[in-house]
């Protein structure tokens, strides 16, 4: 096939939630990649996000500039606007984790749904002198396979694909593609949409299964996991995921969604097992010494059968495929988390001082 065509030169972008896991990911690929690129990384440092995910290259990079503040604020977002003139913006913030949804569901819809708003409104007026089609100016919107609810045995979620939200997390997340569709549609803001997978790898706050089951196998400590496990994910490396994005960001159509997955489904019982058999592998341990640490437990409220999605457009028209398999990607991430002890120490230290959830 074909080089996909170029439609979007970002110059100066908005990287919203840059301190965050994928953000972080996100900005470690893509400013070595774009050097004439000003990438400007607003984040407001909840417990998820850490600037510790950033000091390695990034924060001295010389077009790069970290503002630590809160998108819901609307003065902070249109004075950045006017600031820095920005010809894109990337959006990652967003309060993620279902089971704190079902804690605070409010706070999720006063990040995920008014924080969105916030951005787009600033966007349009920044950008309101641009003629529809106009790809000088483009806002990705960054987004969950979640928003699409719940799968059988069969079948894959789609870009077409009805939404059915089941938490609060993923209806707020619904709601802020429906915003972004619309300021589309009503003001001819020029948006690209992306639904992921479950991403995995570096820098992740040890809050979700892989990290979690991970650590605890390291410390021979319980690995919980929901119900009986049967639950089933699919899976993206967050590298291969921040590649997609650079692509749908540079190449995709405005007004189009993308649906990014890692073709890699599996339940969360054999997950928990094949993070527990490499972490042994990779202290010397005797096969099996961290499967025997796995315990279930009670399972998560309203907790979603399957995920699944097929991303045949983004492979179809952007050329992108993800280049690691499951078992590659979990090697690399429990190798990362294994040899970054200063990391996950960091992270328990602030929230031993109560500075993390």
């Amino acid at each position: 096939m074909d080089a996909p065509v170029s439609r979007h030169a970002p110059e100066r972008v908005l990287v919203t939630g840059g301190a965050g896991f994928i953000g972080s990911n996100y900005l470690r690929w893509m400013i070595p990649r774009h050097t004439d690129v000003r990438f400007v990384n607003l984040d407001l440092l909840t417990y998820a996000g850490n600037r510790d995910n950033l000091r390695d290259g990034i924060e001295n990079a010389p077009d790069y500039r970290f503002v630590q503040g809160d998108i819901v604020d609307g003065d902070l977002v249109r004075r950045l606007f006017e600031e820095e003139r920005f010809t894109t913006v990337v959006h990652f913030a967003a309060e993620s984790h279902v089971d704190l949804s079902i804690v605070d569901p409010l706070g999720f819809v006063r990040t995920n749904v008014v924080g969105t708003a916030v951005l787009l409104d600033a966007a349009r007026r920044a950008w309101k002198e641009a003629p529809q089609g106009d790809d000088r100016y483009r806002f990705h919107h960054v987004s969950t396979d979640e928003v699409f609810g719940s799968l059988g045995p069969e079948g894959a979620f789609r870009e077409e694909t009805p939404y059915d939200p089941r938490s609060a997390y993923s209806a707020s997340k619904a709601a802020a593609d429906h915003l972004v569709r619309a300021y589309a549609h009503t003001f001819g803001l020029p948006v690209v949409i992306t639904n992921c997978s479950n991403n995995y790898g570096p820098f992740q706050y040890p809050e979700k299964l892989i990290p979690v089951a991970l650590l605890a196998a390291k410390e021979k400590r319980e690995i919980p996991v929901y119900g009986r496990g049967e639950n089933v994910r699919d899976w993206l490396y967050v590298e291969d995921h921040c590649e997609a994005l650079e692509r749908v960001l540079l190449q995709g159509v405005s007004g189009r969604t993308y649906a990014i997955g890692g073709r890699s489904e599996r339940r969360n019982l054999d997950l928990a097992r094949t993070i527990a058999d490499f972490v042994d592998a990779e202290l010397g341990r005797t096969p099996g010494t961290a499967r025997n640490l796995i315990r279930f437990v009670a399972d998560r409220p309203g907790h979603d059968h399957r995920y699944a999605i097929d991303c045949a457009r983004a492979e179809r028209e952007l050329g992108w495929r993800p280049r690691r398999t499951l078992e590659q990607g979990l090697r690399e991430t429990v190798r990362w988390y294994l040899r970054n002890d200063a990391w996950v120490e960091g992270i328990r230290r602030r929230k031993e001082k109560g500075l993390l959830k």
